[in-house]
């Protein structure tokens, strides 16, 4: 039996560590979920299930399926401007033209979120760059309403997950052997059949795992809809702090929590049921 080098645990005691205070923070954030909330107060009550039970209202019941369906456009919308770039990137000849693919793929990384939400105020604003093109090269009369609505925050969180999708992509293209598009080819496949036959099957395990984590990024995500939405467009990370630091209800901004957990990995088991369903059809 292969002796472990002595750095593993070394390795290990961070990790134990953070798992422990994930578990810890869990379990307090699941206690809170249960307790009544006392208006006015920061202590909270006894046990009750009614936190959850008010979860079933319109209000709440609509935070969800936004939030839902704000990822999942996210996601969408990522991978269809991130895969052409990380094709390009793999797929590259000149090293110097990977090189600039890759540093304006992970730019926004380097960038805090905050920054880069007020970037797009400043972009989708009435005034902003965007509405001022359009109406100086005469395409438009007045302004679009790009901020507080969906589409705006659809178009700053694809900005915010984009480094990501391409990163996972081009990891998935880079395992790809070439000899199964060059023998698809001189099977007399054209460059697209070849593409859509074997390239992009064999890159689904990409595919799935950029998309998951956007959608979960996404789904997360707080300052980008909270700013850019001003508002306007409830998800659960911005009724959480609503909640929690605006009315104090730290009982039922918990439950929130926790349900909006719940909910992320039933949705990710879908898609995943989903994706590896057609992943075997492409294959196949």
């Amino acid at each position: 039996m292969q002796k472990k080098p002595r750095f593993f645990y070394w390795f290990l005691l961070p990790s134990t560590l953070t798992a422990f205070g994930l578990i810890v923070a869990m379990l307090a954030i699941l206690q809170y979920s249960v307790r009544s909330y006392i208006p006015g107060s920061l202590e909270v009550g006894g046990f009750t299930f009614d936190n959850f039970i008010s979860l079933l209202r319109p209000l709440y019941a609509s935070a969800f399926l936004e939030t839902v369906l704000l990822s999942l456009y996210t996601a969408i919308f990522t991978l269809i401007i991130g895969y052409p770039l990380a094709y390009a990137m793999i797929r590259a000849r000149k090293s110097w033209c990977r090189s600039t693919i890759l540093i304006i793929s992970i730019t926004p990384l380097f960038l805090g979120e905050v920054v880069r939400t007020y970037s797009w105020i400043i972009v989708l604003g009435s005034t902003g760059f965007i509405n001022s093109l359009l109406m100086g090269v005469g395409l438009i009369e007045r302004p679009l309403r790009l901020m507080f609505t969906q589409l705006g925050v659809v178009i700053a969180l694809v900005h915010v997950t984009l480094p990501i999708m391409v990163l996972m992509l081009a990891a998935g293209l880079s395992h790809i052997d070439r000899s199964y598009e060059r023998a698809a080819i001189s099977l007399g496949a054209g460059p697209v059949r070849a593409f859509l036959t074997v390239t992009l099957p064999l890159s689904m395990p990409g595919i799935v795992a950029g998309t998951m984590t956007s959608f979960a990024w996404t789904f997360s995500a707080f300052a980008t809809p909270q700013l850019i939405g001003g508002g306007q467009v409830n998800t659960i990370s911005t009724l959480v702090y609503q909640l929690g630091f605006s009315s104090l209800n730290f009982p039922f901004a918990a439950s929130l929590s926790i349900a909006g957990l719940v909910l992320t990995v039933i949705v990710l088991w879908l898609a995943k049921r989903v994706t590896n369903a057609v992943e075997r059809l492409g294959v196949n």
